[in-house]
């Protein structure tokens, strides 16, 4: 106990020194550097001769006339080569490089005086042992101070360290264990590994384990984050990795950048938070770049909406597939601002010859006469109509406002897309759009009648529609508000536990309506192949543990965030869909089916549009949901579909 006591007030004092030094200035601190490394000089010196004589040789002549030679020749090199500029406690493998460099080009003149012309009472091994010897001083120090520095003082200050282990002992794993050296906030204790072959073999001192071991390594070590270094590997092994982990309040963070591990740039900040995003969103299938560029390249293009979440990852895409003109039109100030300042920047990116004019116009879909001076004025090749509103129940609440945005701005757009003669429009539409049960999944229903329509009375116009279920992220998806949810400590609310939904990522989605709409002959129905539903309180669960957190329910009492059931909202239904009628069509990409709709004669729909407008205009709701209703038999009150459906769901919420 004594001996223990005494250690800690050295070991205070230490640290003590090593703060006072650390708070030294710049140049102070260059300064005692170099008197540290004339000193090993010198000790250097002493040691050579030491070595080749076999005894000590303090106060030999010759000993003092070789010091002075070897720091006449020491400083002006090390000076020269900026040896003293590299921060100390940074010092790595490329430190050490410079200094056995430095010492090379010190042992140059070394070799020639000692060497070659030779002095008296000197031995010439001298000039060869002196500088190895030097070297190994030097090299020394530095590991020192860095341990001193980095793994003494800085880890004092560090109240929790979280201890961590890496997913992963390929190049990225290994360059993210070398940047995790300069972290003292973070411990390193191992990697784990799918390879078999390579379990139990150690990287700089780091050994690495099977994923078996995972539970042992947790218990042993109290792991706090696991560093996935896995840049290169598909979503769904993403997913089975991440499965292995949700035992375990764990954070899991990646890597998720190759060009960095290509240019060994892997730093610790380069991680980041692993999303759902990561974990939902299928393995991609490379586009037909044929179809991308088909109704793109060289052509005029005009996106509704195009601050939206799908119309603004729409422009992202189509900016850099060489358009001649992308014409931007939103109703939002702030969101045309937006999508406009992040088009430009990457306009001014591109090479030279494939910059496209961008053309911003803050105008609302729904007013005619703005819709007609657009059309008119730029004459587009191709529209990708993304303007809607799609909050289901601000939509439910406000029906005259959803239907006058969606099926208006679609009608408007549409019909004048179809007079000036626009070769190519395609809607976005939505998987609310099947068997629907609230106002807005009806209006979208109108809005894909409105194209059959006039794809069905000879337009030469080639009409298509796209319909998909949620993407992540978007305005108004549950991830962000789970996100936020469980950043304020819960509860994360879902509205019940058997809902489920169909989910894709925003890129993914917006490159396959490009695609669908390039493979469109007019008025078809295109469904994109969203994978299998997602169950929400799934999700919620899945997001709870990527934030290193537990889920509290009645088994696990004390979790730290809970998920509670609200109800279903107004108009919402436990299960969507995304086909009408049975057994789609293919084409020619894996993910783009063809849906076979029913549809209305233009005659017959414009009567009921036309009637379905003065409603509006006079204020009268429950007319307009009765003319919904008629356009759209499948429209039905979400409970009769909720009861009729959960029967058949009951396998996949169970």
């Amino acid at each position: 106990m004594i001996l223990g006591r005494i250690w800690g007030l050295v070991e205070e004092r230490i640290l003590a020194v090593l703060a006072t030094l650390v708070a030294l200035g710049r140049s102070e601190k260059r300064a005692i550097l170099i008197v540290a490394d004339a000193l090993l000089c010198v000790a250097a010196v002493l040691v050579a001769f030491s070595l080749r004589l076999g005894r000590w040789e303090i106060f030999d002549a010759s000993v003092g006339l070789a010091s002075v030679i070897a720091l006449s020749s020491w400083l002006p090199i090390f000076l020269m080569r900026g040896t003293y500029s590299s921060i100390l406690r940074f010092s790595g493998g490329r430190t050490m490089v410079g200094l056995a460099y430095s010492v090379m080009l010190y042992a140059i003149p070394m070799l020639v005086i000692f060497g070659i012309v030779g002095m008296h009472g000197v031995p010439r091994t001298v000039a060869v042992i002196q500088p190895i010897i030097f070297l190994l001083f030097l090299a020394m120090t530095r590991i020192v101070a860095r341990y001193a520095v980095v793994d003494l003082l800085k880890r004092r200050d560090i109240r929790q360290q979280s201890i961590a282990l890496i997913y992963g002992a390929g190049e990225a794993g290994q360059q993210l264990a070398m940047a995790l050296r300069g972290d003292p906030a973070m411990r390193l204790v191992g990697f784990i590994d799918d390879d078999r072959k390579v379990e139990g073999e150690i990287i700089d001192g780091v050994p690495i384990y099977s994923r078996p071991k995972l539970p042992y390594l947790v218990d042993t070590y109290g792991v706090t984050d696991v560093l996935l270094a896995l840049p290169h590997v598909t979503r769904s092994k993403r997913r089975r990795v991440m499965k292995s982990l949700e035992d375990w309040p764990i954070r899991v963070r990646m890597l998720p950048n190759m060009r960095q591990i290509i240019d060994e740039q892997v730093s610790v900040s380069d991680l980041r938070d692993v999303q759902i995003e990561d974990l939902l969103g299928r393995d991609p299938v490379p586009p037909n770049q044929l179809l991308l560029g088909r109704t793109i390249v060289g052509k005029t293009v005009m996106v509704s909406g195009a601050g939206g979440s799908i119309g603004s990852e729409l422009c992202r895409q189509i900016v850099t597939m060489r358009p001649d003109k992308l014409i931007l039109v939103e109703s939002s100030e702030y969101g045309l601002y937006a999508i406009g300042q992040e088009l430009q920047a990457v306009i001014a990116g591109l090479p030279d010859g494939q910059h496209p004019e961008l053309i911003e116009e803050l105008g609302n879909v729904t007013d005619q006469p703005t819709v007609r001076r657009l059309l008119a004025r730029w004459r587009p090749d191709t529209i990708f109509h993304a303007a809607a509103y799609k909050h289901v129940p601000l939509v439910e609440a406000n029906p005259i406002a959803g239907i006058g945005n969606n099926v208006c701005g679609t009608l408007f757009m549409a019909s004048e897309a179809d007079r000036i003669g626009v070769a190519n429009f395609v809607l976005i539409s939505t998987d609310k759009a099947v068997r629907p049960t609230n106002v807005m999944g009806a209006s979208k229903r109108v809005c894909e009648l409105v194209l059959q329509g006039l794809a069905g009375r000879g337009s030469q116009t080639c009409f298509a529609m796209v319909r998909f279920g949620n993407v992540l992220g978007s305005s108004g998806s549950v991830v962000p508000l789970f996100r936020e949810q469980i950043k304020q400590g819960g509860p994360v609310t879902v509205t019940h536990r058997d809902v489920t939904r169909f989910f894709m990522t925003i890129p993914e989605a917006a490159q396959l309506v490009i695609q669908a709409g390039a493979m469109a002959k007019g008025g078809e129905v295109f469904v994109l192949d969203m994978g299998k539903p997602v169950r929400i309180i799934e999700l919620a669960r899945t997001m709870i543990n990527l934030s290193g957190l537990t889920v509290r329910d009645e088994d696990h009492p004390d979790g730290d965030i809970e998920i509670s059931e609200v109800g279903l909202r107004q108009g919402e239904k436990l299960y969507e869909e995304l086909l009408i009628g049975d057994d789609p069509k293919p084409t020619g990409h894996s993910r783009i089916m063809q849906a076979r709709e029913a549809m209305l004669e233009w005659n017959e729909l414009s009567a009921k549009l036309d009637a379905l407008r003065a409603a509006m205009d006079d204020g009268r709701a429950g007319e307009c949901l009765e003319i919904l209703h008629d356009l759209v038999p499948e429209f039905r009150p979400p409970e009769e579909v909720n009861q009729a459906t959960a029967s058949l769901q009951a396998p996949l919420a169970g």
